[in-house]
């Protein structure tokens, strides 16, 4: 009896397995008025509150419209100094090193949305709802802001026909016809663009001396500004066509990682090469970073070719540990920085020599990886180290906007690997790691950010050995980062504790040591589950660079909030720059914020 009932539950078992899946059904989408009864007014509560949500959103909404549309308002005062906040001081003559670095960031954006395949595909009944709900929005803005009888009929218009053209879309179109994300992109950067050589903007400036005018010249923008504009719409366009081209033609994988690396090169490449301009001395470059360069790659390959084969075993790991003890030894003797920082970096390639050692192949994957970063740390410490030949008040390259994105990359790319060294550290099963990590972390959380940046600005910088230097910025952002790593390490230890034990087991029952499984099996699966907070943190990040202003530093708050209405044409206009400075914070953490969603859809994060 018990083998017959063992079987009906396996024959059970096999006619369940051989269902076909069918998903579930969709749920139907209500027409706009069903809509609006079933979420808005389906109780007496909840037209009460629906009722008295709507009052106070409008009256919000007819404030702060009249507030930007007064007549009163200096809103003259931040088109004239658009790139007193952009740049601050760089020199109007360099402007083409400028565009330069915006058609590289456009050639990378386009290709590795072209690579990646990012354009989502959005039905044209769905289209035009949304246009049709965007043109209701700007009708009721239209009406109540506070513009002229003229102005009124003209945006009214302009809403009558967005609203025309999603009706239009809704009713005569189908599910099966579509668009996509990036046409809707193309068409409308085509359209602003295409403004800038209509709409009558006005030409807004600086004298010779870099005084403000006060009233705009007649007419477009400068020619200036819009034709750049025009070709790096160009430029865009044709890099993601390039891309696409490139996709059909050469393995994906290999796209993907060429791209990743010049990304990762861009910011350094740009900041200090194209921007600053360095003007090295050859005979210093040929006489001492060259040859220190050659000594590095030689016997730092010897090292990392023994460090990898299988065979060298834990005389490989006492090797590699003396290595790290030089290079944190160096900093306690008279020696060029670039011989430490190269010191270090070899110590960090020899600890890791054993996690990615295996054949020849390997190895010279590896030693390979090895001479690129080492090529590109010796070029980024002589290039800081050689003085610029751009020559801006205040001695430092560039401000406002740039500086907000300089100090913020800097500081997430810095303390990512911080902090998951951190996080490995706290979580580790020896001693005197997690009691390090954890007294870092609760020394730093427990500090205000501000209190960091002050003394890493003004303190670190007179305790430096003699002959080194420190720049205010780089000071600074080697305080955020390590302010940074402390928060990111507990937003990645969260995801490391997701991991269930039954990885680290399979991992340890494969064989895998204990780099090789928190590398290749913990690590991604923790990431994955840390996106959002992690993605909260570099919004954090973003956001909170706006204490530089407290410290003097000239980012585009500062800007904003001490310089302009300094400026005796626009004295009192603090409260206009500082909103349109909000605004161009909330530009950019709305689409960290999105990028986040598309990624967590991407690795289907939160499905069951």
């Amino acid at each position: 009896m018990g083998g017959f009932g063992g079987g009906g539950e396996i024959s059970a078992v096999v006619a369940t397995a051989n269902i076909p899946y069918t998903p579930p059904p969709e749920t139907p989408k209500l027409p706009p008025r069903e809509w609006v009864k079933e979420n808005l007014f389906s109780s007496k509560f909840n037209s009460i509150l629906t009722v008295v949500s709507s009052i106070l959103l409008l009256a919000i909404a007819r404030g702060l419209l009249s507030f930007i549309f007064n007549p009163q308002r200096q809103w003259n005062a931040t088109a004239t100094n658009l790139r007193l906040l952009m740049t601050q001081a760089y020199p109007e003559s360099q402007y083409v090193r400028i565009w330069v670095c915006v058609a590289i960031l456009l050639i990378l954006t386009s290709v590795s949305m072209a690579v990646w395949r990012t354009a989502r595909v959005v039905a044209l009944p769905d289209l035009g709802r949304r246009l049709l709900s965007r043109g209701a929005i700007l009708a009721l803005l239209t009406l109540l802001a506070p513009f002229s009888g003229r102005a009124t009929l003209i945006w009214l218009l302009t809403a009558a026909v967005v609203a025309g053209v999603g009706e239009g879309l809704r009713r005569f179109t189908n599910d099966d016809q579509a668009t996509t994300t990036l046409t809707l992109l193309l068409v409308t950067l085509s359209g602003l663009v295409g403004s800038l050589w209509v709409v009558p903007y006005g030409h807004h400036s600086f004298l010779m001396d870099r005084t403000p005018r006060v009233l705009a010249e007649p007419g477009t923008v400068a020619m200036t500004t819009k034709l750049p504009w025009t070709i790096m719409l160009l430029i865009a366009v044709a890099a993601y066509f390039l891309g696409g081209f490139l996709r059909e033609r050469l393995p994906v994988n290999a796209m993907r990682i060429t791209v990743l690396l010049l990304w990762l090169m861009a910011p350094p490449f740009l900041l200090y090469l194209v921007l600053r301009d360095p003007s090295f001395e050859m005979g210093h470059v040929f006489g001492t970073d060259i040859p220190i360069f050659g000594v590095y790659a030689v016997l730092g390959s010897a090292l990392l070719i023994w460090l990898s084969r299988p065979s060298t075993g834990e005389a490989g790991r006492i090797v590699a540990a003396l290595v790290l003890i030089v290079g944190f030894a160096t900093f306690l003797t008279p020696m060029r920085m670039i011989v430490r920082l190269d010191m270090l970096l070899l110590a960090a390639f020899a600890l890791a020599a054993h996690t990615f050692s295996g054949g020849p192949r390997a190895q010279k994957r590896y030693i390979f990886g090895w001479l690129g970063v080492l090529v590109v740390m010796s070029w980024m410490v002589t290039a800081i180290n050689t003085p610029s030949t751009v020559k801006v008040p205040g001695g430092f390259f560039i401000g406002g906007l740039s500086l907000t994105l300089m100090v913020a990359i800097f500081t997430i790319v810095i303390s990512f690997p911080l902090g998951l060294a951190l996080a490995l550290a706290r979580t580790s099963t020896m001693p005197i790691f997690r009691l390090l990590s954890t007294w870092f972390i609760e020394f730093v959380r427990g500090i205000p950010l501000i209190t960091i940046l002050i003394f890493f600005s003004i303190m670190v910088p007179l305790f430096l050995p003699k002959g080194m230097h420190l720049s205010e910025v780089t000071a600074v952002v080697i305080g955020y980062a390590l302010f940074s790593s402390a928060y990111l390490a507990e937003n990645v230890r969260g995801g490391l504790q997701s991991v269930d034990r039954g990885q680290h087991e399979a991992a340890a029952a494969v064989g895998m040591t204990t780099a090789q499984k928190t590398i290749f099996i913990v690590l991604p699966q923790a990431l994955r589950a840390a996106i959002p907070p992690l993605v909260g943190h570099c919004i954090g990040v973003f956001k909170e660079t706006s204490l530089l202003a407290i410290i003097g530093l000239f980012d585009i708050l500062y800007i904003a909030r001490y310089v302009m209405p300094n400026q005796t044409e626009f004295m009192g206009s603090t409260k206009e720059n500082v909103l349109f400075v909000s605004a161009i914070y909330w530009i950019f953490t709305y689409q960290m914020s999105k990028a986040s969603q598309r990624l967590e859809q991407r690795t289907g994060l939160g499905e069951r």
